[in-house]
């Protein structure tokens, strides 16, 4: 299985989350073990072991996580050669242990997966195909030559042939199922913790916007009327003196008193969470979402219109930066692919809202419609679509961080397309590309008009 750029950094970083210490005492654990089971064996079962080897190899395993406490900090992460080496000792430890003790005879045999469990969690594929191989070579080696298991009374303790050969089977299968399995579910989650970190800094930087937005509002309202008495007397002033100088010097007052005004008003649309705008008419919102993709060459075509049903009177919808960032994304989506028109439709009846985003673009592809919204969703690009797009990665993590933000607002999400892809270009529709349904019940996100938002108020100082 070919590792992508993506997974070999992900992996690689991960690497360095192991503490030394983790492993230490995973080690003293096994240590602790491999006594217990020695003791056992010599003395409840009445196996003749060589002692001495044995316990060489248990020191072995001590003085190396000795080594590992003296010379390196407590708190030292280890980089993924320092982990391989760690774990390839542990796996030739362990195999030492299991030729001197009957080989494939002794049933702890088994945990000789664990260490490459471990790389497959955490380390790349190569360095996992590298433990695994040598524990494959080492346990085939101890299978075939090793010290028999005796009594004290010299009866050779070990299983048939068949049974011992099965076993080795099942442990090498073991080896490559377990190390898949836990290398897949680590990706996973490892994807998944990404993403999500990913859309929790988009959905801050969206909330910082806002709030920016909110205090150029409340700025831009209290400066307005001193600007304005500035403008007033200036345009008095000038019309008043007869010095050349000063009525140049009074009309520039009124010029820059102008100025002022236009850049709090341009400052005013970043973002507008004032008190009196924390709800807003559910066009308003689609045209806020859409707004910095309004300029990039495509038309964007509005229907906002009730269902048959439903009220003539356009909702208020609360103005989230979840919701706002969600479209945002999903209209940025139908933008870049679109191949000329990008279509916003909106719709509501008494019980939900609906907002459509389609385009007349190629649509999503057959083969991972069914995964969109997945994070660091890839899959590979036709010759002609990296030529018409050559900087585009397609990791779905825009889709992925829209698709859970408009969800943790209480909206359903749905991905289609808009024609058959079997159909000819003569019989595709005008809308044959992307589709995305967002479906919210109105409680969700809806608010009422009868009064409840209430009055404006005073406005609220600045604080410093």
């Amino acid at each position: 299985m070919a590792e992508t750029g993506m997974d070999m950094f992900k992996t690689a970083s991960r690497s360095h989350w192991i503490r030394l210490r983790t492993l230490i005492v995973l080690r003293w654990i096994a240590i602790c073990g491999q006594v217990v089971a020695i003791t056992v064996a010599q003395s409840a079962f009445s196996l003749s072991l060589p002692l001495g080897f044995c316990f060489l190899a248990v020191t072995a395993a001590v003085a190396a996580n000795l080594i590992a406490i003296f010379a390196f900090p407590e708190n030292k992460r280890l980089n993924e050669a320092e982990v391989v080496s760690m774990l390839l000792f542990d796996i030739a430890q362990l195999c030492f242990l299991l030729y001197l003790t009957g080989g494939l005879n002794n049933p702890f045999a088994l945990l000789v997966l664990a260490p490459v469990t471990i790389s497959a969690s955490v380390l790349r594929l190569k360095s996992t195909i590298l433990l695994g191989g040598a524990a494959f070579v080492l346990l085939t080696a101890v299978a075939l030559f090793h010290v028999p298991l005796r009594t004290r009374e010299g009866f050779i303790m070990q299983m048939p042939h068949d049974f011992l050969f099965g076993f080795w089977i099942a442990i090498v299968i073991g080896l490559g199922f377990i190390a898949g399995y836990a290398r897949r579910i680590s990706i996973e989650i490892h994807s998944m913790s990404d993403a999500l970190l990913a859309t929790q800094m988009a959905l801050v930087r969206e909330q910082k916007l806002t709030d920016l937005g909110g205090v150029v509002a409340a700025a831009a309202h209290e400066l307005g009327t001193p600007l304005a008495t500035i403008k007033l007397v200036s345009s008095e002033l000038a019309s008043e003196l007869e010095d050349p100088d000063q009525r140049e010097d009074a009309c520039l007052i009124r010029d820059q008193a102008d100025r002022c005004r236009d850049i709090l008003r341009s400052m005013g649309r970043v973002g507008k969470d004032d008190k009196h705008m924390q709800h807003a008419p559910l066009d308003t919102v689609i045209r806020e979402a859409a707004e910095p993709h309004t300029l990039r060459g495509k038309d964007i075509h509005y229907l906002v219109a009730p269902d048959a049903d439903g009220e003539t009177e356009q909702p208020l919808i609360k103005r989230q930066p979840e919701v706002i960032h969600g479209l945002r994304n999903l209209v940025q989506n139908a933008v870049d692919f679109a191949g000329g028109n990008v279509w916003i439709d909106a719709s509501w009846n008494a019980a939900s809202i609906l907002i459509t985003i389609s385009d007349d673009g190629p649509g999503y592809p057959p083969q991972v419609i069914g995964r969109l919204g997945d994070p660091f969703l890839r899959r590979r690009r036709s010759d002609e679509e990296k030529a018409k797009r050559p900087e585009y990665e397609g990791m779905g993590l825009g889709l992925f961080i829209a698709k859970t933000l408009l969800e943790r607002s209480g909206a359903s999400v749905r991905f289609s397309n808009g024609s058959d892809p079997f159909l000819t270009s003569e019989e595709e529709p005008v809308r044959s590309g992307a589709v995305v349904q967002v479906t919210w019940p109105r409680e969700r996100i809806s608010t009422a008009r009868d009064g409840k938002i209430g009055a404006l108020g005073l406005n609220q100082p600045i604080l410093p």
